[in-house]
């Protein structure tokens, strides 16, 4: 029987994805934006107070009431730090289904009665609806490394974050989520 000779395992030096706008000038990595500001209530929908108490009950386990049915609007370069104090390590499920990088501001043409139109967005579209980026992959990403730090530092121990991605992006996604 022949015996093989061990060769010796080469370590792999860690490797690291870099884009320009992830390290300042310094070489220091560039951190999100963490100003916390309060949250305004638009509208409040009104229910029985027996249908509030049993829906409080039965969601509650612990929490404060004030955040059940809550939807918020913002972008999360403010939202994301305001919800930190208070749930930091407590959130177990995270969905997110950001911007594909696809170059589009979502204007389209239509024809009416034979004349063209162009529809363009609103300012509040145009906000929340955006897909281009100024300096291109390079600023998509550090928006998203940023996204993902945030989502982190509001993630339990024991939590899931599902991020919902097109083939085009996927692979720089994952590489950013495994480095977060």
């Amino acid at each position: 029987m022949t015996q093989l000779a061990k060769t010796p395992r080469i370590p792999i030096k860690d490797t690291e994805f870099v884009w320009q706008g992830k390290y300042d000038k310094d070489g220091k990595r560039v951190a999100p934006l963490r100003i916390s500001l309060p949250f305004q209530a638009v509208e409040i929908v009104n229910e029985s107070v027996q249908e509030r108490q049993m829906a409080l009950e039965a969601w509650a386990h612990g929490r404060t009431s004030e955040w059940r049915n809550r939807l918020i609007w913002g972008d999360k370069k403010y939202i994301l730090p305001a919800l930190l104090d208070e749930f930091a390590g407590k959130v177990d499920l995270i969905y997110i289904d950001p911007p594909f990088d696809t170059g589009a501001n979502f204007s389209f043409q239509v024809d009416v009665n034979g004349e063209s139109f162009t529809k363009e967005p609103s300012i509040i579209e145009h906000k929340a609806y955006r897909d281009t980026w100024g300096r291109g992959l390079d600023s998509y990403l550090q928006w998203f490394y940023e996204t993902a730090i945030l989502l982190r530092d509001l993630l339990a121990d024991d939590g899931s974050i599902c991020v919902h991605r097109d083939a085009h992006m996927s692979h720089y996604t994952k590489l950013l989520m495994d480095e977060v």
